[in-house]
């Protein structure tokens, strides 16, 4: 059994084959200028991450992204009811978007919630939503490797051993979303991710 900073190196290499698989499938429909402008600020949250990962009690961190994640969606509830309200797409929401994923996605793997709440705030339909978000998350995730190596020390022969036995299940659920997803509407897609992260939040509040 891994602990919560431990699991974070144990997961990235299948993060990473998932994005690959992502990325071929879905990259036709990547919207580059929300990469370029998340992309930057992700990097950075990575680094204050790597730094000071160690001085942050995961208990409290997954408490309060759980609070930001719910008041997050309370924002994106408020602004799906109000469709003719514009909102914001600068340099100040792609900022704190990406700092705070790039730094809770290195303690806790935890940036998927923020940035389906961005992307779904920007209104990007289903397909240009994953094509965007695997090449953010791709060039995210392989910048995060050498840190779990070389510094955490969480991504070693043993952990990458046990995802070569994961393989075929990580292949079959990929296909098996992209069969999902061609069933979804583009209103039924941005329902089932805000619905996935409500239900991510609470177990991230709930769990010790």
């Amino acid at each position: 059994v891994f602990g919560e900073k431990a699991s974070t190196g144990v997961l990235l290499p299948m993060l990473i084959i998932a994005d690959i698989m992502a990325v071929a499938f879905y990259t036709k429909y990547a919207k580059w200028n929300y990469v370029f402008k998340l992309l930057p600020w992700m990097l950075a949250g990575v680094l204050i991450g790597v730094f000071t990962g160690h001085y942050v009690s995961e208990l409290l961190f997954k408490r309060i992204m759980a609070v930001i994640i719910f008041v997050s969606l309370a924002l994106m509830y408020f602004l799906e009811k109000k469709k003719t309200l514009n909102i914001p797409n600068n340099v100040a929401v792609a900022s704190s978007a990406g700092l705070l994923a790039g730094f809770s996605t290195m303690i806790g793997n935890l940036a998927g919630p923020i940035s389906n709440i961005y992307f779904l705030a920007m209104r990007l339909p289903k397909n240009e939503f994953i094509g965007t978000a695997a090449w953010t998350f791709f060039i995210m995730n392989l910048f995060k490797l050498p840190f779990h190596f070389f510094v955490w020390k969480t991504v070693t022969p043993k952990t990458l051993i046990l995802n070569s036995t994961l393989i075929p299940a990580l292949f079959l659920g990929f296909f098996l979303g992209i069969y999902i997803v061609k069933l979804l509407s583009n209103l039924n897609y941005r329902r089932f991710i805000l619905f996935a992260t409500a239900i991510g939040a609470l177990i991230l509040l709930f769990r010790d």
